[in-house]
């Protein structure tokens, strides 16, 4: 490659790594459902509202004394199933299949251990940016 390529690799690469860092704006329950004190930063001071959900974080800034933009709660099948750990109800028992898990109508994660795997979903009435 000669020297015309290298500004047209440059961009290209500039690009690529733009669309690596540009994330999806997550639900308003990934973000909604997250109490303040668990917040992890995910921004810098002076952030907007935009910049922040670009970055795939949350942005709620009504609350002082923790990040603004933050990172989100994990994507789960169904938006009832959105919540902390903390949060999760026990709607199954040790060793529950996911199958029956959602015979029950409840929600199934098995990603952490001790606390429960099948729990009750959650309205998502009360989800809001």
């Amino acid at each position: 490659m000669g020297p015309r390529g290298t500004p047209l690799l440059a961009v290209v690469l500039v690009l690529g790594l733009y669309a690596l860092v540009e994330g999806e704006k997550p639900s308003a329950c990934q973000c909604s459902r997250m109490t303040p004190q668990n917040r992890k930063n995910c921004g810098f001071p002076g952030i907007t509202t935009d910049q922040c959900f670009d970055l795939g974080c949350c942005f709620d800034s009504s609350v002082g004394g923790v990040p603004w933009c933050f990172h989100p709660l994990p994507k789960q099948e169904s938006e009832q199933c959105v919540m902390e750990v903390s949060a999760r109800k026990n709607c199954g028992y040790p060793g529950i299949s996911p199958k029956d898990c959602a015979a029950r109508n409840c929600c199934f994660s098995n990603l952490i251990f001790e606390v429960p795997w099948c729990f009750s979903p959650q309205s998502v009435e009360d989800c809001h940016y």
